[in-house]
């Protein structure tokens, strides 16, 4: 709507985790370093988390773009659910274009073996990204651990990375994960952005959709939506969407503090922000009720496609899903803290 009359090219805060647009903060930089170094220990498992909407996913499909230009690695990424052990090894199959439908336990591992020894075999190495790893039960945790156990001449056969929520930390602090926690060779969590940062963020993107100083963006502007997202990407990308539609409607070409004060009041009818600056959803709001309602009986098409296909529409949809998640997440814990 308003990228025409700023001249921009596409949409510059786009809830999609889009790699064209990543910005590397110290905190990103210093996890996809991690990730490259996993890549050359080649064994083990990297662990990444962090909050929601901090840019994991973002990170991946960065770190996909570059290896798309390495031929002698072959990178897969699935998204969980809360999946059974057998459906795991089902969607990690799909995930490298095995056949999984109608097979057994034995049957799927031994087709992932086979996959893997045939790569080893071609001097390629596998690489398996798994997205939301909280949603792993414990018994899907052992599946993994139990796949890298496969060998070829003393050389670990799969990689995987996992990337989580922070209560993925929780779930590996387990006793019954001490196995899994000794095949990790480096964990790393990813925090907000500071205030310099954030500004630079939204400036990044801004180029990056083809920006050229309209609207202007005051620094007080800046520092205000700094405030009220305390850093986190995705919440940047809300407040400054809506930012600009405001502008746009009122016809405006700056970006001032009254200009975010405006728009904050406005989501403040969907979403309190606390004085410290976090999310926090209304109790009483009917807005939230209907929107956790409608998403528990929306009724969604069977996944169609190759597993690839299948693998982006569950991403598309987790990302749809996750704010509602977050919404109610807040609406429990404000409920609970209640004397």
């Amino acid at each position: 709507m308003y990228e025409e009359y700023y001249g921009f090219t596409e949409k510059p805060f786009s809830l999609n985790p889009d790699p064209g647009f990543y910005y590397g903060s110290k905190e990103h930089n210093r996890v996809l370093a991690y990730l490259r170094y996993g890549i050359n220990q080649g064994e083990g498992f990297i662990v990444v988390s962090g909050d929601i909407g901090a840019g994991k996913t973002t990170l991946i499909g960065a770190l996909f773009k570059e290896l798309g230009e390495t031929e002698d690695i072959i990178a897969a990424q699935l998204v969980t659910t809360q999946l059974e052990p057998d459906d795991l090894l089902k969607m990690v199959s799909g995930s490298f274009g095995l056949r999984y439908e109608g097979l057994s336990k034995s049957e799927l591992l031994n087709g992932i073996e086979s996959f893997l020894r045939e790569k080893a075999a071609e001097g390629k190495r596998v690489l398996l990204i798994v997205d939301e790893a909280q949603n792993l039960q414990h018994h899907s945790l052992e599946e993994l651990r139990m796949l890298s156990n496969f060998q070829y001449k003393k050389h670990s056969l799969l990689q995987s990375f996992l990337l989580g929520q922070g209560e993925f930390r929780d779930t590996l602090r387990s006793p019954k994960q001490e196995q899994f926690r000794q095949r990790i060779i480096a964990s790393y969590h990813l925090g907000p952005m500071d205030k310099s940062e954030s500004k630079h963020y939204i400036e990044h993107r801004l180029k990056v959709a083809g920006w050229r100083g309209d609207p202007h963006f005051a620094n007080d502007a800046l520092t205000e939506i700094y405030k009220y997202t305390e850093g986190i990407p995705r919440r940047i990308n809300t407040l400054c969407d809506r930012i600009l539609l405001y502008t746009f409607t009122e016809e405006s070409h700056d970006v001032t503090l009254k200009t975010v004060k405006a728009v904050v009041k406005e989501l403040d009818e969907e979403i309190h922000f606390n004085r410290d600056g976090h999310a926090q959803v209304e109790v009483t709001s009917p807005d939230v009720e209907n929107r956790i309602i409608s998403a528990k009986k929306k009724n969604r098409p069977a996944l169609k496609g190759t597993p690839e296909e299948k693998i982006r529409q569950l991403e598309e949809r987790v990302s749809e899903l996750e704010v509602i998640v977050d919404m109610a997440s807040d609406l429990f814990k404000t409920i609970l803290s209640r004397p």
